[in-house]
């Protein structure tokens, strides 16, 4: 959801970080000569040099702050970054577009009955980890809707995570605030024609794996994986928000929507 821009007098501390490329670095080395600048625990907007990869990172790091990230693009993608400019940085982020969004948790129990939490902001997968395919049976809600998916593997994904590995999988595009996540299969052989489905993002998923210690899968949420799981547990997280800046003329719900309609 689209909320209330901040003007230049409201923006508060700015924290500037950069991806390993060389050209985000020298950027890092541009923007901080021009610009007052604080850690990054104590700012009130961050400024990510990078390109999609890092501006999952800097997500992560800053969960538990109210910080607003700003990124600019320096890899290949960049779609959840604005174009980089050297100049009026300042105005650019008075006049940035808010969009708010929550991660997904993910609850994996092992075979080994151990528990593992993690957040994910694209998505949470499942996936084999050997030649032999996985088994895997989904509840929603407490309700078994699959007995058996036999597939390379199967995943949850938000809104803003809808274009990224899920799409790759042949999942939907979600426009932001649709208030959907999605269920997609990755490589499914039965049942055959099964393509996935759209689903209310206050459910929680199940997804539970047949032949655990025959056809060991993993659980991955974002860059966290865990080996060898038995169930895995996928809802929204309640406690965190994430607040990304986006330029007005390029923001995220209008990239969602021209991304349906590229060749």
């Amino acid at each position: 959801m689209n909320e209330t821009r901040p003007t230049a007098s409201q923006l508060g501390a700015i924290a500037i970080v950069a991806g390993e490329s060389d050209a985000a670095q020298a950027a890092l080395q541009v923007l901080s000569a021009r610009h007052d600048t604080v850690a990054l625990e104590e700012a009130a907007v961050i400024v990510a040099l990078g390109g999609d990869g890092f501006m999952l990172e800097t997500l992560h790091k800053t969960l538990k702050d109210d910080a607003a990230v700003y990124g600019m693009n320096f890899g290949s993608v960049g779609f959840l970054m604005n174009e980089y400019a050297e100049d009026r940085l300042e105005a650019r982020l008075a006049r940035a577009e808010r969009v708010t969004l929550r991660p997904l948790r993910m609850r994996a129990t092992g075979v080994d009955r151990t528990v593992h939490e993690a957040l994910a902001i694209n998505e949470v997968s499942v996936l084999r980890e050997t030649r032999q395919t996985a088994k895997i049976r989904i509840r929603i809600d407490g309700k078994a809707r699959m007995d058996e998916l036999v597939c390379d593997g199967v995943m949850v994904a938000t809104s803003a995570g809808s274009t990224a590995y899920n799409l790759s999988a042949h999942g939907p595009i979600i426009p932001v605030g649709a208030g959907l996540v999605a269920l997609t299969p990755i490589s499914a052989f039965r049942p055959r024609r099964w393509r996935g489905a759209l689903l209310p993002d206050a459910v929680t998923v199940v997804f539970e794996v047949i032949e655990a210690d025959k056809r060991p899968v993993s659980a991955v949420a974002d860059f966290t994986e865990v080996r060898d799981v038995a169930e895995v547990e996928i809802f929204q997280d309640r406690e965190h928000t994430l607040t990304l800046l986006f330029d007005p003329e390029h923001n995220l719900e209008e990239r969602i929507v021209a991304e349906q309609f590229l060749p």
